[in-house]
């Protein structure tokens, strides 16, 4: 085991926080009484070693969970959502926040895509299951850090290595696979700097992600492609031949989806603006769909994106107009268009125009059907109609014609 004493400036405030509202009266108050460790986990270590807040602080301990419950329980802390008990993780209530504490456990059995667990006391054993060494690490309560496959030494170095084997990583999880292009774009400084045989490893394993579900491959694979060097991992993916498994087009296009990400990156593009950029037809969006089961909102703007990416175009006369965008918005009446509109401005990379938009407000066509019922015009043909011409005249004007003026094109 290699492990070290960190200063609270490395630490950083947030473990500190954490520490004070949660450890001092668990740790010292029940773990620490009970003979039983505890001890920050995964993903929150890397990321406090990294500066950064954790979205999420989990905590791994010795006590099993019946000991845990029995501890909570005699403390009088509360409980919730007992689903993760049988694989190990109790969750705690406490000053309206959620603590996710799981005993330390070893796999026993797995088939690719879930495991069977039991119990263990043993730090190491756990820390060997997971995937990333930059994600198997320990943090104590005071300061120390639990390292022992190497993980702050990558961390510092930005180095993205599994815990050990990385055939074995991969055959206990394929999904693994995914998680590793996720973390690279998260912790690799350059595009690419794999390790050869970290490559072979995920080429030779790729169809075990046959058989992971569509809404787990879609977790990991929106948050990729909206990270670091995505377009670089989109094409490798696609040179591992890994996306006939993912429900991307074989033959996507890779080179649009490189043009759209290095113009949308700097903009908070949604995944689906990055990834409608492989998709030809709206028939490839509907196949990616029936695989990933993404969102009815996800899969609308995909589809908006493939028809309209080269429909709905700045003019060549006014190049500077958003007229073409807001008049588009207009006539659609979608609430959500304008938003399609701004995620297709990103795709177009049209900075100026998007910046224009974000601070556009939808106007309110001043005239309605109540106001021409006034006038005598009664069919409901003819009150749609003369709407329509009212509209097209209010456009022209650029929204700047108020109700009278428009009615006054009615009398004429």
């Amino acid at each position: 085991m290699w492990s070290r004493i960190l200063k609270p400036r490395v630490i950083g405030r947030t473990a500190f926080y954490w520490r004070s509202l949660f450890t001092m009266q668990l740790n010292t108050k029940l773990f620490g009484k009970h003979q039983h460790e505890l001890r920050i986990a995964g993903g929150a270590v890397r990321d406090l070693l990294s500066g950064k807040r954790p979205d999420d602080v989990d905590f791994a301990t010795t006590a099993t969970p019946e000991e845990m419950k029995q501890m909570f329980q005699k403390a009088g802390i509360r409980m919730i959502n007992n689903k993760g008990e049988k694989h190990g993780t109790i969750t705690a209530r406490l000053h309206n926040e959620n603590f996710e504490v799981t005993t330390l456990r070893v796999d026993v059995q797995t088939d690719g895509r879930h495991a069977e667990v039991e119990f263990t006391t043993d730090w190491q054993k756990d820390s060997e299951r997971r995937d990333l060494t930059i994600n198997s690490m320990f943090l104590g309560l005071d300061g120390t850090l639990y390292d022992y496959f190497k993980g702050y030494e990558d961390l510092k170095e930005r180095k993205v290595r599994f815990v050990g084997s990385a055939e074995q990583r991969i055959q206990e999880d394929y999904l693994r696979i995914l998680r590793y292009f996720r973390f690279y774009g998260r912790v690799a400084p350059e595009p690419d700097r794999h390790d050869p045989k970290t490559l072979d490893a995920i080429r030779e394993n790729s169809r075990g992600l046959a058989a992971i579900s569509g809404e787990r491959i879609w977790t990991e694979l929106k948050k990729m492609v909206v990270g670091n060097h995505a377009d670089h991992l989109l094409e490798l993916m696609y040179s591992l031949e890994l996306v006939q498994y993912l429900g991307l087009p074989p033959d996507g296009n890779v080179e649009e989806i490189k043009r759209v990400w290095q113009k949308a990156k700097d903009h908070s593009p949604k995944p689906m603006t990055v990834l409608a950029a492989l998709f030809r037809r709206p028939e490839e969006v509907e196949r990616m769909d029936l695989r990933l089961k993404v969102s009815k909102e996800e899969k609308t703007l995909a589809l908006f994106l493939v028809k309209y990416r080269q429909e709905l175009c700045k003019s060549r006369e006014e190049p500077d107009s958003l007229k073409p965008f807001t008049d588009f918005i207009i006539d659609s009446r979608e609430l959500d268009t304008q938003s399609k509109v701004c995620e297709l401005l990103k795709y177009q990379g049209e900075e100026k125009l998007l910046a224009e938009l974000s601070g556009w407000s939808v106007p309110r066509f001043p005239v309605n059907g109540h106001d021409l019922r006034r006038m005598g015009i009664t069919t409901g043909k003819e009150i749609g109609s003369t709407l329509q011409d009212l509209r097209d005249v209010w456009k022209k004007s650029g929204y700047q014609m108020d109700k009278d003026e428009l009615l006054s094109h009615v009398k004429s």
